[in-house]
Order: structure tokens, then C-alpha cells, then sequence
């Protein structure tokens, strides 16, 4: 009997079983199926807004555009947030126009509706013109749930979804001691895609595709099968670690001289690689050691609160439906992919970059190079493929969209053929389909 051993590694904790769902093109492709997904999918989940740090005195405003929904989160004079759609009950006329504002109340460019910050009517042109006599007092902006979490501020458009933190489970928990919540935004940058949304979701939700994608991280992030280790949780998410500061067992390197850039993140910690040739896989753990060393002294307080686990590697945290969190030591990659509101082959992709604040630090080596440890220092929207870039590894992942978007066009294309690596992507449209279809009986 030839008994096969699969080579991919789940948790026994969170590996449930999935059903094996035809995973076929017109969920990429169909006005139809975008459609469900606006009906039965995106008002049922937590949606991420923006940052408490755009939110710090009474009328900040941050705005959320989603598909052909917009949304505004309002800093109120209690220090709550709330969220309103940004629509005028009047006729409809969008309230705020740019992405950040600061206002002391809220005011429609159209017929001067002015709204105080908790969404109440204050004040009308002729205000005796209505029958039953002024709407003030009585009207409202529609308002939406908002909570926050670490850094972020999220909203929600069903009531019956879970609270935040139990949606975003288990993930508070297990990046409680990176200590993010005070962690600055650097990199804030978007681009328009020729292609479906999930496209990118699906990259995200497999490693499969690092050798041939991302072959410059194999020096530095282990990808081999039996060193990653996936899990999949009853909330929806998945997560995937990888060993950071070690190469990938996937050929060798353990048994030659310390590549590039693991040799330069040894010396960053007084480690000298050369001592380390032939040893490779041994600098994971010296360089655990350097930090606790080392850390705290260079500014680094996060550490004393770290496992040895998040000192080195990477954590990818995949939210579903469409939002990735990239846990590494030193920065937090935000990635996310929303629909564009009409064309459902087409999307909009997200990019932010977060750092711990450390005494001293001017700068921090992005995917976009050094940059100014400072709120935004890159922010800019642009169209994928006009040669401005979104970050060296999200390039060469958006560099495949737009192929696979043509390809799944064909007639030829029957379905995904997923090796067991890729079952976070079976699972994440078997649950789409639960969403946009209803769950089988």
C-alpha cells in the first residue's frame, strides 16, 4: 500500500475540514456574482477605516470610500468615534469630499444641512418650509457601528455581526505583545488594478508562490513546508508563520556562506556572519539572542513583551474576507484589496506600513526604501503598471493580476486545481459561498 504523507504542516488545533467547492471563474468575473458579494458579503463584515492617529481632536474626520459606499468616522467631543454614511438625508449629496478634514460641524455643500459631530440636524436654510416645522433635532446622519482595535478604527454596516475583538479573533490576543497601538503609519500608498479583488486575496492566503515570485526573500524568510505553519481559525481568518532570519530550507544554503541580506541583519545586532558559515541556520537563534540583549538599550521597549517566536519571524495574519496583516519585528505591512464599484474585474489595492516609535529613530528602511519615521511620509494613489511602485514585494505580487485576470476569461479554464499548501484558498471561497450564496444544508 503506498500511504502518502502531505508535506504542507496545519495546526491540529485549527485545521477544520473543507468541502471541496468547484472554485470556478465567474466569482471573478461576473457582474452577477459582484453583485451577491455587495448584497450578502460586505455588509457582513468589520471593514478597517483608518487610524486613531487621524483621529485626535473633537471634528477630525477620516473618510472611507468602499466600492460606491463611502463612510466618515467623526471624532466626537467625548473622545468616541462614531461612524455616518457619508450621505445627506436631504437629497443624497455626499458631505465630505477629501480623505481628511477637521471641521466643527458637519456642513452639505449642496443646501448648507449643517450636522452637529454626533450626526444631528442643527440648523436648515428656512426651517418653517417643512410640514410638522423644523427638522432640527429630528433628522440624523445614518449612522454605522465603529470600534477600534490597536492602532486602527474599524466600521461595520450589520448589526448583527460580532463585536470587533470577537470578530477579529484570535488575533488581538496573539499580537498583543508587539505592542502596535501607538505605532506610526509611514507608508500609505494605493493603486487602481485590472483585476478582481480576490485575485490578490488568493495570493495572500498561499506561499506556494514564493520561490517563483518573491526568490530575493529566500535568503532571509525560511518558505519550506515543513518549517511553515498554517492555521485556520472558526472566525473565518487563517494565518501562516514563517521562520524570519533564517533561509529557506528549500535548497541549500545552511551548509554555505550567510547570503545576503541575513548577513547584514546579523551585523545590525554585532553579529559577525563569517562565524556563521556553514552554520547558517544558527544565526535565527543568536540573533533572538542579541535582541534580548541588545533591544531594549536601542530603544526597542516592545521586546521585553515578545515571544522568541516575534523577535525573528513573520507572522501573516489573513482577516477575512480581504485584509492581510504582516507581523514582523520591527513593522506591521497592512495589504487589502477592495472591489472596484462597478467593474468586477477590476479593484483597488492598499498598501500601509507601520513602525514602532523608537527614541532617536529618524528613519526606517521601507519597501519603498529609507524613509522619515513620520506620519504619511509616502502617501499617493496610482494606477498599477504607470512604473509607480507600491512596495518591491507587493510589485511582484500585483505583477501577476492582470495575466490571471485574462486567463480565467477562457473557455479553457474548468476550475482550481489546489495542491494541500493552497487549502487556505479552498477554504476562503468556500466560505465566500456561504456568504453570497448561503450555506448548503
Amino acid at each position: 500500500m503506498n500511504i502518502q504523507t502531505k508535506v504542507s504542516r496545519y495546526s491540529q488545533e485549527f485545521d477544520p475540514p473543507v468541502r471541496g467547492d468547484t472554485i470556478t471563474a465567474d466569482r471573478y468575473i461576473s457582474k452577477e456574482w459582484m453583485d451577491g458579494e455587495m448584497k450578502n458579503l460586505w455588509p457582513k463584515v468589520w471593514h478597517l477605516g483608518g487610524l486613531l492617529a487621524e483621529l485626535e481632536e473633537p471634528g477630525d474626520i477620516i473618510r472611507h470610500n468602499f466600492a460606491k459606499e463611502s463612510v466618515i468616522m467623526v471624532k466626537q467631543d467625548d473622545d468616541s468615534i462614531k461612524a455616518f454614511y457619508n450621505s445627506c438625508p436631504h437629497r443624497g449629496n455626499r458631505l465630505i469630499l477629501g480623505d481628511m478634514t477637521s471641521v466643527p460641524r458637519i456642513v452639505c455643500g449642496y443646501h448648507n444641512w449643517t450636522f452637529d459631530l454626533d450626526g444631528t440636524l442643527a440648523k436648515v436654510q428656512d426651517p418653517d418650509d417643512f410640514d410638522g416645522g423644523t427638522p432640527c433635532g429630528k433628522v440624523h446622519l445614518s449612522e454605522l457601528r465603529c470600534e477600534t482595535w490597536g492602532p486602527f478604527v474599524f466600521w461595520c454596516m450589520d448589526d448583527d455581526v460580532a463585536p470587533l475583538h470577537e470578530w477579529l479573533s484570535p488575533f488581538p490576543e496573539r499580537l498583543k505583545g508587539y505592542g502596535i497601538e501607538n505605532w506610526v503609519r509611514v507608508l500609505n500608498v494605493s493603486a487602481d488594478a485590472d483585476f478582481n479583488w480576490k485575485i490578490i486575496r488568493d495570493n495572500f492566503n498561499e506561499s506556494y508562490h514564493l520561490p517563483t515570485i518573491h526568490p530575493e526573500l529566500a535568503t532571509f524568510i525560511n518558505d519550506g513546508l515543513p518549517d511553515t505553519l498554517f492555521e485556520m481559525y472558526p472566525s473565518g481568518h487563517n494565518s501562516m508563520w514563517m521562520k524570519g532570519h533564517q533561509a529557506t530550507t528549500r535548497v541549500d544554503y545552511h551548509t554555505s556562506e550567510v547570503p545576503a541580506p541575513l548577513g547584514e541583519a546579523a551585523r545590525a545586532w554585532d553579529i559577525d556572519p563569517e562565524e556563521y558559515n556553514g552554520r547558517t541556520g544558527d544565526l535565527r537563534q543568536a540573533i533572538i539572542e542579541a535582541k534580548r540583549r541588545l533591544g531594549p538599550g536601542r530603544g526597542y521597549t516592545n521586546y521585553d513583551n515578545m515571544s522568541d517566536q516575534q523577535l525573528v519571524d513573520y507572522f501573516h495574519c489573513t482577516l477575512f474576507p480581504n485584509l492581510t496583516l504582516t507581523m514582523s519585528p520591527e513593522q506591521l505591512q497592512v495589504l487589502r484589496t477592495e472591489p472596484h464599484p462597478t467593474d468586477p474585474e477590476k479593484c483597488v489595492f492598499q498598501h500601509w506600513c507601520l513602525y514602532p516609535p523608537v527614541e532617536g529613530m529618524k528613519e526606517v528602511f521601507t519597501p519603498l526604501g529609507m524613509l522619515p519615521l513620520q506620519h504619511d511620509a509616502v502617501a499617493r494613489h496610482s494606477v498599477y503598471g504607470d512604473g509607480v511602485s507600491v512596495g518591491y514585494v507587493a510589485d511582484q505580487d500585483l505583477s501577476i493580476g492582470t495575466s490571471q485576470q485574462q486567463g480565467l476569461n477562457s473557455r479553457g479554464f474548468k476550475g482550481c486545481i489546489l495542491p494541500g499548501q493552497e487549502k487556505r484558498i479552498q477554504r476562503f471561497h468556500e466560505l465566500l459561498n456561504d456568504y453570497v450564496k448561503g450555506a448548503p444544508e
